[in-house]
């Protein structure tokens, strides 16, 4: 619990550092600076890319969190752990790629009608998809060495001062909005540089291979816990970014910045959380390894008690200042103000039963979460689609709750 605590702590110093540059650009500067349609064309790209990111990894990182215990080894480089799950992320680039090939031409039909604008930058999902690949990787890989933080830094801190800088360079003409474009693109995709020197900087970045290490055993293990996390993994980022695609379907851009803006908000009450559900799965994971009941306990209870009472403290803040978020943000986006309520509430629900889902999805139950995950994707599809356009925003906001309530 020592690590845990330790790591908690200056990861969630990470996320709230990150909270207020998030509250900079999405509160203040996107909603004064940009059009709803221009910010809805960064969610959307950012949505797609996240989505097929999943994907790509091939569920590595489900493998990285519940068998690199087993692979542990700092003498013999972790038995080329590294180096097999790199070799994974550039298997899952190439297919997702060819994935992304196959359906550009219906990804577009489906865009023009509302979405035109997104269709010029289609080709660039290409480079942030690489780019997250080996990021998510290299982050998942560093947190199972028991250092969680750094790429709570790097996408929290680092990318969203780079971001604001280019902001501030947009405001100033000294970008158009296509060049902006191009170079929020590769703020996105520094961290994943920035992590990989790191990582060589601590010794830890081998592509030295151990395939005699993996028996039959390890094998089947892998490719089971695989299968599983690319399902688990797809499904609960399908459930976080489904919403902004079908609203850019059935609204258009200028819905999914209004929805990107007011998301924001209710997400800030699960900032704490982040930090220590990652630390979580690795710690997790480990005691499980030798049946440690008393840690996973420990883990449970402290986690939904600590978590329960900051998340109840930040929505009740956040309800009763609603009214001057909106004077902040904007009038043009006070259709969203339902949209903030919900997936705060869906949030806070989620917080209260603590680190559930690292210490489930770490233990030999991991199936029966991935089977959950699944018909919670069939059910958020169909609540959407049963949604008309002008209660687009409740409808959505409401199968998140429906969602952690379902889950959790």
């Amino acid at each position: 619990m020592g690590v845990i605590v330790k790591q908690s702590v200056k990861g969630t110093i990470y996320v709230y550092l990150g909270v207020i540059l998030g509250f900079i650009t999405t509160g203040i500067l996107f909603p004064r600076i940009y059009s709803p349609e221009q910010f809805g064309l960064l969610k959307i790209i950012l949505a797609y890319a996240t989505m097929i990111t999943q994907f790509g990894t091939l569920g590595i990182n489900g493998v990285t969190i519940r068998l690199f215990p087993f692979f542990r080894n700092t003498e013999n480089k972790h038995h080329g752990f590294l180096a097999m799950v790199l070799m994974v992320g550039l298997i899952g680039f190439i297919i997702s790629s060819s994935l992304l090939l196959l359906f550009k031409p219906l990804l577009i039909e489906v865009s023009l009608e509302k979405s035109a604008l997104f269709v010029s930058y289609i080709n660039y999902l290409f480079v942030l998809i690489f780019f997250q690949i080996f990021f998510s990787i290299l982050d998942v890989y560093y947190s199972a060495l028991l250092n969680s933080t750094l790429g709570t830094y790097l996408r929290e801190v680092f990318q969203r001062v780079l971001i604001i800088i280019l902001i501030g360079f947009f405001f100033f003409d000294l970008l158009t909005f296509h060049q902006f474009v191009l170079a929020y693109i590769v703020a996105l995709s520094i961290p994943t540089v920035y992590i990989m020197l790191s990582l060589m900087k601590a010794g830890q970045f081998s592509l030295k291979t151990d395939f005699a290490f993996l028996d039959k055993t390890m094998i089947r293990s892998v490719f089971s816990v695989s299968a599983f996390s690319i399902l688990n993994g797809f499904s609960m980022n399908f459930i976080q970014n489904i919403d902004t695609i079908m609203i850019t379907k059935m609204v258009g851009l200028s819905g999914t910045g209004i929805y990107g803006i007011c998301f924001f908000f209710g997400v800030v009450i699960s900032m704490p959380s982040r930090s220590i559900y990652k630390i979580a799965n690795v710690v997790s994971a480990e005691a499980w390894k030798t049946n440690d009941m008393k840690t996973i306990r420990d883990i449970y209870e402290k986690s939904c008690l600590t978590l329960f009472i900051i998340g109840g403290l930040l929505f009740m803040a956040l309800w009763v200042n609603i009214d001057n978020v909106f004077h902040v943000i904007g009038p043009a986006y006070s259709s969203g103000k339902w949209v903030i309520f919900f997936i705060g509430l869906g949030n806070l629900i989620d917080m209260a039963t603590g680190a559930n889902s690292s210490i489930f999805g770490t233990s030999k139950y991991y199936k029966v979460q991935t089977v959950l995950l699944v018909l919670l994707v069939v059910l958020l599809i169909a609540t959407n689609i049963f949604s008309d356009t002008s209660s687009c925003f409740t409808n959505t906001s409401f199968s998140l709750i429906i969602f952690v309530s379902f889950i959790y």
